[in-house]
């Protein structure tokens, strides 16, 4: 081999080391790049995951809420419902009671 011949060859040879060192290099920084952006990614998980608790949570609070509000209306008509019917029956017992009490004076006044 001729003294250029072995000039060009060495140049070549240390491109290639060059261009390999630059390829490790590139490899590293992805490899960085890729740690921290898994390292992101998960924080960012980790917020929506809480985000989406505490919008689970609100939810469920106000729907209890609801439940409860509702509950407390039915119970409010029940309780006017039976109030009503409690006064009706007061209502039928003394037009009654002087019926109930003339039947019993006749009934002992018989015997």
């Amino acid at each position: 081999m001729s003294q250029v011949e072995t000039s060009k060859v060495d140049v070549i040879i240390k491109a290639l080391s060059g261009l390999e060192d630059d390829i490790d290099s590139l490899n590293a920084k992805v490899a960085d790049m890729k740690k921290n952006l898994q390292g992101k990614t998960q924080k960012e998980i980790d917020s929506l995951l809480e985000q989406v608790r505490q919008m689970a949570t609100k939810e469920a609070e106000r729907i209890i809420n609801d439940a409860r509000d509702k509950a407390k209306a039915q119970a409010q008509q029940i309780l006017k419902s039976g109030d009503a019917q409690v006064e009706k029956m007061k209502k039928q017992i003394d037009t009654k009671f002087d019926e109930a009490v003339e039947h019993v004076v006749s009934t002992i006044l018989k015997a």
